[in-house]
């Protein structure tokens, strides 16, 4: 019975904060639709999908574009230690929910086109990003900003993994070859609102002569 009781609340305390956090969402798309990108906050098969390939051993994870958590979640479920994540977040309103939720967490207000320079200036290095931003939104510059700081900051053959309610990859061919940079999707989400699409944004690999030999 107890049990019971218990399952009971903490199953309506989860549904009054995911209520309020799409009445937070709501009300901030409203205010800045050209930067939040989404009515509602991500779902959690999208949330599942994105964060795939990230576990405690990619070290640091950097979050563009953080939110009220949804991928935050999501990555501490795979193993990430909250001290490991560096949540980037240019909406003062979601910055600060995210410091309340993840107090281990570093939680920086700023938009994602400062992180190379802020990466380069701490000496920050990243295992692994995760990017919720509305990158169709963005222009041009701006993309480029984002993803030559991303990846200024990433070891090794760490990934970007971005998504997107677009029908095909937000960063255009001509700025991932730019780059040197390739993209795969992952797969699409259509439990989600809208239905999305991830893409592992990495290095493109270098082919050796010697193979060839």
């Amino acid at each position: 019975m107890l049990v019971r009781k218990m399952a009971r609340a903490f199953t309506s305390r989860s549904l009054m904060a995911i209520a309020r956090d799409i009445l937070r969402f709501f009300h901030r798309w409203l205010a800045d639709p050209r930067h939040i990108g989404a009515i509602v906050p991500s779902g959690r098969a999208l949330a599942d999908l994105i964060t795939r390939h990230v576990h405690g051993r990619s070290g640091r994870v950097a979050e563009f574009g953080a939110g009220t958590g949804a991928f935050t979640r999501a990555l501490l479920s795979r193993g990430v230690r909250e001290a490991n994540l560096l949540l980037i977040e240019r909406d003062e309103e979601f910055a600060t929910c995210l410091r309340r939720r993840f107090p281990r967490a570093h939680v920086l207000t700023m938009e994602a086109e400062r992180f190379g320079e802020w990466a380069q200036a701490e000496r920050f290095a990243a295992g692994a990003i995760v990017s919720g931003l509305p990158l169709l939104n963005l222009t041009h510059d701006s993309r480029r900003h984002i993803l030559s700081g991303a990846f200024s900051s990433l070891c090794g053959d760490g990934a970007l993994y971005q998504f997107t309610y677009g029908l095909t990859c937000p960063v255009p061919v001509a700025l991932l070859e730019h780059l040197q940079l390739e993209a795969i999707c992952m797969g699409r989400v259509l439990r989600n609102l809208p239905p999305a699409a991830v893409y592992r944004i990495h290095r493109r690999r270098s082919i050796s002569v010697a193979a060839f030999a």
